[in-house]
């Protein structure tokens, strides 16, 4: 079985097993992010094709547009664009693989498409190419040696290593020596596959035959078509130097500790050599300048000692291979090895980006929403790279590993605006190092209001007191509900609940202000009809949908002294006299009757007192204060009068107090002839101011008839002369005043003068009551007599009606 991949410019065929097929689709099944691979050559113009993601992700392009897809490359430049419309992605900067990776192979640089609604992750990487766009070169423009001629056979001569930017079969593949007697190439590789090549002496130079030599080196890649590079070999033959200095070791081996300080030291190098004299002084030098080595590397050439004058990073370059000469007088040399590795140190804390992150977030949200994916790099390499996520503070949010260096943010618990509206969350990203380093970072998230609190009275029950007779629209009081939520959700309205109260809706007694919940009494309230309103008050909110409180509200009617006391007994009657009589013989203390009155009011309001306010011999009766009862307080005597008047006085303990006045007919007398003789002429006054009010009544009624027929026809003849002058001024012909036969001007008056005051007392009897009329003041009436000769008659009358002096009951 196998598994066939599909890249622009080439096809990759990976050869699996079936169960490695099993594997790997199951793989892919579980994975709930996707990573693509493509591979393409550099230097590729821009906007070149590198694949199509909607297809190799299987997205279509409907989802690919509604999730506005984001390339996050981090830090490094991005040499791609997604183009949405197609769902391919293409190049968008020109990429050198020799800038992007050096040496590295193979070169690759990856980079996250994320997509938003719902939330995803993918990883695409892209593997660049070789292509054979470089030479070989060298460092150097020519080569010198200074070589003696005693050099013995097989005496080995380094060369400058020539630098080929490119990898694979694009890079350096070997060296070639123009053809000469004297020396043979012979090549080498290092530990890391360079190559280099030294010029060995195969046969003795002769000073007096060739003083100098003139030779080529070419390198050459291995690239289509095949590049090449050239430098001058100028080989000076000195005088005799027998011995060459020699390294005690091949290969030197040391350890720094990246950062180390400047002149930190590394190694000291030695070479020997068994001349003497000045041709035993050996000087040591790098054989290789090409790699920029020396800028890092020092070597004192008297005594080999290698010390540090620049940087050390660990994650730049983990080791160090050095090629060191060592060259005496006579122009003689060795080479060797010195390999440098560098020991990593935690000077890399972690590095936080955000790759998405949402606020405000809906406090209904469930647990595990997403808030946000972070992604987390550490430079560093083993226990100093290992980080580790957390959130500082004690806050209801977690962090969650989906894919390696990245984190989602996603919430614990429920969230509660109304507790807390917005949290600063911390995360802490530390590495294993020792000491560990750590980089914090804060993101401010705010939670949104949903309406999912109801409006809260402070009270179960409210209860207010209003006095009766208040006026109309008056605040009774006023009701606070609040609402945690807020905005809209926490806007409040106040309802009247429909009820009904005494068979009438509650809102013709009190209405309820919509925005500030003040109670209002909608008319006045009677406390002897009702005594206390119990209604209901809805509480509703602005969200959507709305929630609702209600309260109950009692409203408790206060009394006020506004009923006068009622006398039930003696009953007062217009067309009857009642007398109580006491006999002659009657004691002190005798009980003569009671006085029997009440007061629908309430409390001390109804509290009734009884006074004697006038009698017809004080001496004789009096009135208990709080029973009412009429007592004699001495002996009954025959000089005393049959009729006695009794004005007896009720009043309430209200404020200010009312009262109510009960006259009490007595007769002293021990037989009823005598008591009828007495009152018999009071009697017949009492018939006559009866019928006079009748008669005082029916004229009143009919003067008003009178007036009333009077100014229709006044009002009647203004209107048709206003008409008739209207015809005439709009007619041609001439106005010739006309009048009506026996017609009176009134000088235009239209009304008659009547002044009448009236007043009247009524009592429940109302054909008995009395009536009193004020002396009319010069009453003229206007009488138009039809058979006349167009005269008036002018009847002035006056009337004048005395008052009754003794009313039957007054009401104050």
């Amino acid at each position: 079985s196998f598994i066939i991949f599909a890249f622009k410019n080439n096809i990759r065929i990976i050869i699996l097993s079936n169960w490695q097929i099993l594997f790997f689709m199951f793989c892919m099944i579980h994975v709930v992010t996707g990573h693509i691979r493509y591979s393409i050559p550099e230097e590729m113009k821009k906007g070149s094709l590198i694949g199509n993601v909607a297809q190799d992700l299987g997205l279509d392009l409907k989802r690919l547009r509604s999730g506005r897809p984001r390339i996050v490359t981090g830090d490094s430049i991005q040499y791609t664009e997604l183009q949405t419309d197609k769902g391919i992605l293409v190049v968008k900067e020109r990429i050198d693989r020799e800038q992007l990776c050096g040496d590295t192979t193979p070169c690759s640089f990856s980079f996250e498409v994320i997509l938003e609604n719902p939330m995803e992750l993918h990883q695409i990487t892209v593997e660049i190419t070789d292509i054979n766009d470089h030479s070989p070169t060298f460092k150097r423009n020519s080569i010198n040696f200074e070589i003696s001629e005693s050099a013995s056979t097989g005496a080995r001569f380094p060369l400058t290593m020539a630098e080929d930017p490119d990898v694979g079969v694009n890079g350096l593949r070997e060296y070639f020596l123009t053809d000469n007697d004297n020396f043979v190439l012979k090549q080498n590789s290092n530990a890391d596959g360079k190559k280099y090549a030294e010029m060995v002496l195969q046969k003795p130079l002769d000073r007096e035959t060739n003083p100098s030599l003139s030779l080529k080196l070419i390198a050459v890649d291995g690239g289509t078509p095949q590049r090449s590079g050239t430098v001058n070999i100028d080989i000076t033959v000195l005088d005799a130097n027998d011995n060459a200095p020699v390294f005690n070791q091949s290969v030197y081996k040391a350890t720094v500790m990246e950062n180390s300080p400047r002149d930190t030291y590394v190694i000291t190098v030695n070479a020997s050599d068994a001349d003497f004299g000045s041709n035993a002084i050996a000087t040591y030098i790098f054989s290789d300048l090409n790699s920029g080595l020396s800028d890092v590397f020092m070597i004192d050439e008297k005594t080999g000692v290698i010390s540090i004058t620049g940087s050390t990073d660990y994650e730049k370059n983990k080791k160090y291979e050095l090629r060191i000469e060592a060259k005496d007088q006579g122009g003689l040399t060795d080479s060797s090895k010195v390999i440098i590795e560098v020991t990593d140190v935690n000077d890399n804390a972690p590095i936080i980006s955000v790759m998405s992150f949402t606020s405000p977030v809906s406090e209904d949200s469930p647990p595990g929403t997403t808030i946000g994916i972070i992604n987390v790099k550490d430079l560093d390499s083993g226990d100093n790279g290992q980080v580790n996520c957390r959130i500082e503070q004690n806050a209801p949010f977690k962090i969650k590993s989906n894919l390696r260096n990245y984190y989602t943010l996603v919430s614990d618990t429920v969230l509660d605006r109304e507790s807390v509206s917005e949290y600063n969350i911390t995360v802490v990203a530390t590495d294993a190092g020792i000491p560990p380093l750590s980089t914090k970072r804060t993101f401010h998230l705010k939670v949104s209001d949903v309406n999912d609190n109801a409006p809260v009275f402070s009270q179960s029950v409210y209860k207010s007191f209003i006095i009766e007779n208040n006026s109309p629209g008056i605040s009774v009081l006023t009701l606070m509900a609040k609402d945690p939520d807020e905005n809209q959700n926490a806007r409040i309205s106040y309802i009247l609940e429909n009820t009904n109260i005494g068979g009438a809706p509650v809102s013709e007694y009190v209405s309820v202000n919509a925005e500030s919940g003040v109670v209002h009494a909608v008319r006045s309230f009677d406390y002897e009809q009702i005594k206390q309103l119990v209604f209901v008050v809805k509480a509703q909110d602005g969200g959507s949908p709305p929630l609702s409180n209600n309260v109950t509200v009692k409203l408790i009617v206060q009394d006020q002294n506004d009923n006068p006391p009622q006398v039930l007994y003696p009953v007062q009657t217009g067309g009857s006299l009642v007398a109580e009589m006491v006999p002659r013989s009657a004691d002190v203390g005798y009980l003569v009757t009671k006085v029997v009155a009440v007061d629908v009011d309430s409390g001390q309001n109804a509290w009734l007192s009884y006074k004697l306010q006038k009698a017809t011999d004080r001496a004789l009766f009096e009135v208990g204060l709080q029973n009412g009862e009429i007592r004699t307080i001495r002996q009954v005597t025959d000089k005393d009068a049959v009729k006695q008047r009794l004005t007896v006085i009720v009043e309430d303990n209200g404020q200010p107090s009312r009262s109510a006045t009960v006259i009490v007919n007595v007769a002293v007398a021990d037989s009823f002839p005598e008591v009828l003789s007495e009152f018999t002429e009071l009697t017949h006054d009492k018939e006559y101011n009866d019928n006079l009010t009748f008669y005082l009544v029916l004229a009143l009624a009919v003067v008003s008839f009178l007036f009333i027929t009077c100014l229709v026809v006044i009002i009647s003849v203004k209107i048709y002369r206003w008409r008739q002058s209207r015809i005439l001024y709009h007619s041609n012909l001439p106005v010739i005043p006309y009048y009506p036969p026996r017609y009176s001007d009134t000088l235009g008056t239209g009304t008659l003068p009547h002044v009448y005051n009236y007043e009247v007392c009524r009592t429940t009897d109302s054909r008995k009551s009395d009536c009193k009329f004020g002396r009319a003041g010069s009453q003229n009436v206007l009488i138009m007599d039809p058979s006349a000769t167009g005269t008036m008659q002018r009847i002035q009358s006056e009337k004048s009606i005395l008052d009754e002096p003794d009313s039957p009951l007054e009401v104050s």
